[in-house]
């Protein structure tokens, strides 16, 4: 005997399914043990990040430090899955539902490709990381800051290696995506602080929203390819320092040296040329 058709509310939800694929949050509901934090603290900051549940939604919040690293700083959230993939070639982005924001700006990140941990000293190595900055809503807009969206096209992630624009890469493989990341950044000491957005749900969906809610995020490639890069972009990959990090560690270390080299000279060359002269 033949199966009844599906009914409409039936149809209708397949539909719906087939147009969005809820990936955290939602309907799903949040998972605080899906994420973990991924901080400056592996190179020596203070900024902290944490991924609480919120009711229905989740709170990425914490303090972004910039001055222990000299200007440079990050506070992220990761999934933690290692072995987890998702397959969303059949959507066209990402949407971001956002209960709260708080006018500063963030970054979501993504990996098709996670490598086994450095055996030297234990730490991730480095992936092209495929990432997005945005701002709900931007902070020179006035208007509250309660129930935005954003769409986040596949056009509008730019390569990235270690805090560079990578132009060569290829194509990011929509089919085995591994890794969802949200980072708050200085962006060149242009923010700092306490920091707090409350997401409602993160999904993949299948067109660009027509509503005019909804804000989609083009990339401005024209900043990336003049290098225009925060220090702490390379903060997803625990192995790379980025360069002004790099500068003030050498710095730190020359007045080490300089203040080693003065104490020697007080203590043992100027005690020994006075028992020479006399």
């Amino acid at each position: 005997m033949a199966s009844p058709p599906p009914s409409r509310d039936e149809q209708r939800t397949a539909s719906k399914e087939k147009a969005e694929h809820v990936l955290f949050g939602g309907q799903r509901e949040w998972r605080e043990d899906e994420w973990t934090a991924s901080d400056d603290r592996v190179r020596g900051g203070k900024s902290q990040s944490y991924l609480a549940r919120d009711g229905k939604n989740a709170r990425f919040y914490g303090t972004l430090d910039i001055k222990t690293l000299g200007g440079a700083g990050f506070a992220s959230q990761r999934t933690v899955a290692e072995h987890e993939t998702w397959d969303l070639s059949d959507y066209a982005g990402i949407q971001l539902d956002v209960a709260k924001g708080d006018k500063k700006r963030y970054t979501l990140i993504l990996k098709d490709t996670l490598l086994t941990r450095n055996p030297d000293n234990g730490r991730e190595q480095a992936t092209i990381s495929w990432e997005c900055d945005f701002e709900l809503p931007p902070q020179t807009v006035p208007g509250e800051t309660r129930d935005h969206s954003v769409f986040i096209p596949w056009s509008s992630l730019n390569p990235t290696y270690r805090g560079k624009l990578k132009k060569d890469a290829k194509p990011i493989d929509l089919k085995s995506v591994k890794r969802f990341s949200i980072m708050m950044r200085s962006f060149f000491g242009t923010q700092e602080g306490d920091f707090s957005l409350t997401v409602k749900s993160i999904k993949a969906v299948s067109r660009a929203p027509s509503s005019a809610g909804v804000q989609t995020v083009d990339a401005d490639l024209s900043k990336l390819e003049k290098g225009s890069f925060d220090p702490g972009r390379s903060g997803e990959d625990s192995d790379a320092t980025p360069p002004p990090t790099r500068l003030w560690y050498y710095l730190r270390y020359a007045l080490v040296a300089t203040q080693f080299a003065l104490i020697i000279s007080y203590f043992v060359v100027r005690p020994t040329l006075h028992w020479i002269r006399n």
